[in-house]
C-alpha cells in the first residue's frame, strides 16, 4: 500500500475514536438515598437523568463545590436542592 493511504486510514481511525467518546452518554447507574445537608448546601447546579433516555434510572445529577465528580442522588432531593439554591440567590441579591 501506498504510504499516503496508509496515513489517511490511521488519521480516520483515530478521529473516529476520539469522536466516539461524545457519543456515549454518562448516566447514573445507582442513587444514593441519604445526602447529608453540608454537602446539599454545596451544590452549585444540578441536573435530571431520565429513564426514558439513554439511561435506565431517573436520577438527580448534582455538582458540588469542590468534588471532582458529581452525586447521582435519589429525584426526591430536587425540591430540597432547588429551594436551597433559590435561598441562596435572594441572600446574595439582597447583599
Amino acid at each position: 500500500m501506498d504510504l499516503k493511504v496508509v496515513i489517511v486510514i490511521v488519521c480516520l481511525c483515530a478521529l473516529a475514536i476520539t469522536s466516539t467518546e461524545a457519543g456515549i452518554p454518562k448516566c447514573c447507574l445507582t442513587t444514593k438515598n441519604y445526602i447529608p445537608n453540608r454537602i446539599l448546601r454545596r451544590v452549585h447546579r444540578w441536573e435530571m437523568q431520565h429513564s426514558n433516555g439513554a439511561c435506565d434510572i431517573s436520577a438527580l445529577i448534582m455538582y458540588v463545590k469542590d468534588m471532582r465528580r458529581p452525586i447521582c442522588a435519589h429525584p426526591k432531593f430536587k425540591k430540597i436542592v432547588t429551594m436551597l439554591l433559590q435561598l441562596r440567590k435572594k441572600r446574595r441579591s439582597a447583599n
